[in-house]
């Protein structure tokens, strides 16, 4: 397939996760909220649902760009291209409450610095804008930025106030329960090797599942059920959850000017050394930067040591930056590594 130079699309996404306060009615439910009323939260974000997966614990939604998770009190929402998620925060907090959540535990938003900043709507046009639009709606929330600012980086704004209600008027003397075991690792993946994202062209395949299987993505974690979809005339998204209430999700931008592949998963291991070697050798980037968080009840905790060690001088791979930070209730690693030439060297 022959690409315009004037084609363009902004894989990176931004990401944005809040967990709300234990309710004390056990009913409350934010998967209680109809598909309706997610349809509306979404158009203010500028995009739409194409599937829907869900088991016990969680709902997953594939959208027309990236992913949607709804487990009982916590939300993930994560969009590529030229979306706009922080508009519909207002729409979803009054949800929330309707459902029961009028505090606000913990809020993550975070993203890769864009290849066209320029392209973005507002309230993305730049991570100041956004840290302005989100200390509008969360004072005291706290903005980062981790790598190089110059060249490739990654943005971070965190809220947490549990002794906050969502509606100013309302005020709790509710304690700050333990929190459940929690983690995320993030690999986002650029510079892919062209013959590896040929499979997520139309012309390869007409169907996901065959590109799904072809890549190996099916194998990265093999307890995952897996919702996916292949985009016209490229392009590709899944999601995947388990039985625990786990999810892995995988979204591709396949074209070789801006190719750019995002993996993320809150799977609990005590070592994450061999996953990221699989989902890199699954894709063969030519780049990658590394995030995982984890709260103090996490197995995943201690895994941060393992990923400080360098990689062994035989391996391509070399670590550009690696920056560790240590919030209240969570510790953050960032890394970032490169090699010239795209082999598939290990950690």
């Amino acid at each position: 397939m022959l690409e315009s130079s004037e084609h363009f699309f902004e894989g990176v996404e931004k990401l944005l996760e809040i967990w709300f306060e234990e309710s004390s009615n056990s009913d409350d439910d934010l998967r209680n909220i109809s598909r309706a009323d997610w349809e509306n939260v979404l158009s203010n974000v500028n995009c739409e649902i194409i599937s829907t997966s869900k088991n016990d614990i969680i709902d997953a939604f594939v959208l027309s760009e990236s992913s949607m998770f709804v487990s009982k009190r916590r939300w993930i929402l994560k969009t590529c291209g030229t979306t706009t998620p922080l508009k519909c925060l207002g729409q979803l907090l009054k949800l929330a409450e309707a459902n029961g959540y009028n505090v606000v535990a913990d809020l993550f938003y975070s993203r890769k610095n864009f290849t066209r900043p320029e392209a973005q709507r507002t309230p993305h046009q730049g991570f100041t804008e956004e840290v302005t639009y989100l200390d509008s709606v969360f004072p005291n929330g706290r903005s980062y930025c981790l790598g190089s600012m110059n060249l490739e980086c990654w943005y971070l704004y965190t809220f947490s106030r549990s002794d906050i209600k969502i509606s100013p008027k309302l005020i709790t003397d509710e304690k700050i329960v333990d929190s459940d075991p929690d983690q995320t690792i993030e690999i986002l993946m650029q510079d892919l090797d062209p013959e590896t994202m040929s499979v997520f062209y139309k012309n390869k395949f007409d169907n996901a599942n065959g590109a799904t299987v072809k890549s190996g993505i099916d194998t990265i974690l093999p307890s995952m059920h897996i919702d996916d979809f292949l985009f016209d005339p490229c392009g590709y998204s899944m999601n995947g959850i388990n039985d625990k209430g786990e999810y892995m999700t995988i979204h591709i931008t396949p074209e070789n000017q801006f190719s750019y592949v995002s993996f993320e998963t809150n799977v609990a291991l005590s070592n994450y050394r061999k996953l990221i070697n699989q989902v890199i050798n699954t894709f063969k980037p030519g780049k990658f930067i590394v995030t995982i968080f984890a709260n103090k009840c996490s197995l995943a905790y201690e895994t941060m040591k393992e990923l400080e060690v360098e990689y062994s001088k035989g391996s391509h791979w070399k670590r550009t930056d690696m920056q560790c930070c240590n919030f209240p209730s969570y510790n953050l690693l960032f890394a970032q590594y490169s090699h010239a030439e795209k082999t598939g060297d290990n950690l």
